[in-house]
């Protein structure tokens, strides 16, 4: 998978955010582009402004429903007649942190629902095809270092949901490989600094029948401008990603054959490290970040 030119290229959650800078570093390198979205006026703004960059569509999506990813499968396999990149990508917050005990049912249903069936939608309606085929693919899952690398102990909820994701894509990685087909998949930890995206505003997006039923004031921290002051308030960096650049780093892993692609693996070792320490140890490992 080196040259991604002619390559047909879906991404979940692609109108913006990461998604999109997916979508630009994408067509850049001359792929064709499905982008799959639940927002359906930011998905038609998103091809329009990007149609003459290359060949791009979209397809309203909710990840939620397998129907819904099932029928992306199908006009994908119907009009491009392949998938070899499947970017799922899609995800949202829990709806305003706080502690575990103040979280309801429903904010479990709806991050759940988004962030890890999600996934397992993408997987179920699309790999079957990708292996059919007979075509090589990559199925790329994104999940955080909140939760993928460390759980943070102030976002419960959402990083669970990423670990989640962490852990299945390694064994979806491993019996791919058992099928000794031409697909693999790999995991994306977006990084490299602050990412202002959608996902601070994602309750835009939530499901009525899946609103909270009892009024609580947000967390602190919870929209990216106060999580940015609370950053520079304790003397840590703020810069902010630029989320194509991002893409392109993201194309490169792939083309690089890596499993894992994330900026600060390093740093990351050490906080395993760390932690397998505590574990071994039968202690609860440390809260805070290198």
């Amino acid at each position: 998978m080196q040259d991604l030119s002619g390559r047909v290229a879906v991404v979940t959650g692609g109108a913006g955010g990461v998604g999109r800078g997916i979508v630009e570093a994408l067509l850049e390198e001359g792929a064709r582009v499905v982008i799959g979205d639940v927002e359906e006026p930011v998905l038609h703004a998103t091809v329009d402004e990007l149609s003459d960059r290359g060949q791009v569509r979209g397809v309203v999506t909710d990840v939620s429903s397998f129907e819904s990813v099932d029928a992306l499968a199908e006009s994908v396999y119907d009009t491009e007649r392949a998938c070899h990149l499947l970017f799922n990508n899609a995800g949202v917050t829990s709806g305003g942190g706080g502690k575990p005990w103040e979280q309801e049912s429903n904010d479990w249903r709806w991050c759940y629902s988004v962030n890890v069936f999600g996934v397992a939608h993408g997987v179920l309606a699309f790999v079957p095809r990708m292996l059919e085929s007979g075509e090589p693919g990559v199925v790329v899952n994104t999940s955080s270092q909140d939760g993928g690398i460390a759980p943070v102990p102030w976002a419960s909820v959402y990083a669970s949901s990423k670990a989640s994701v962490a852990c299945f894509t390694e064994s979806l990685a491993h019996q791919l490989a058992a099928t000794g087909a031409d697909v693999r998949a790999a995991i994306f930890y977006p990084s490299g600094g602050l990412l202002e995206t959608g996902l601070w505003t994602a309750q835009r997006n939530r499901p009525t029948q899946l609103a909270r039923q009892k009024e609580r004031a947000p967390a602190p921290g919870t929209t990216f401008e106060e999580f940015k002051k609370q950053l520079a308030d304790a003397g840590l960096p703020t810069d902010t990603v630029d989320l194509t650049e991002l893409g392109r780093f993201l194309l490169q892993g792939i083309k690089d054959g890596k499993f894992v692609i994330s900026h600060g693996l390093e740093e990351a070792a050490d906080l395993l490290h760390a932690r397998a320490d505590a574990i071994a140890k039968g202690e609860l490992p440390s809260a805070s970040r290198l």
